[in-house]
């Protein structure tokens, strides 16, 4: 499986680029119509991956979210029933996929809390976020052992 080329720069400085990349709007309204669009230009998820392994709990919408390890850096794709929740995913591709295991465990996902996400999400959609972090930091915990 072909993963494309690994993350440039480190993973809080793409955490930095998001936050500044949101801050460009103006308001909350446009903030999720940029998010909803990261989620349907986000890279195809075959069908075969939307099986019940991929899929991931605490989340109210159905979401799947594959992961493989090549060259040492852990590659991620997700998808979800829902347009806001495939764009809440596809944020978090961009920010995790191509990086170490060590990178991900090591940097905290400041990022949520710096774009408000906590505070203009729903709690489900939050609840849904915190799994799809969580899921993805716990892949990483696994490389390292």
């Amino acid at each position: 499986m072909s993963a494309g080329k690994p993350s440039c720069g480190s993973l809080r400085e793409a955490q930095e680029e998001l936050l500044e990349e949101l801050g460009f709007f103006d308001s909350w309204m446009e903030r999720y119509q940029h998010i909803i669009e990261m989620g349907r230009s986000a890279p195809e998820f075959p069908e075969e991956w939307r099986i019940e392994d991929n899929r991931l709990r605490g989340c109210q919408s159905q979401v799947w979210l594959k992961s493989w390890q090549e060259d040492g850096r852990l590659f991620f794709r997700a998808v979800s029933d829902s347009a806001i929740v495939s764009g809440l995913a596809a944020l978090l591709m961009r920010v995790y996929s191509g990086r170490l295991p060590c990178e991900i465990v090591e940097t905290p996902p400041d990022f949520i809390a710096g774009a408000g996400l906590d505070h203009h999400l729903s709690p489900t959609r939050s609840n849904g976020l915190h799994s799809m972090v969580s899921q993805i930091r716990g892949l990483a915990v696994k490389c390292l052992q």
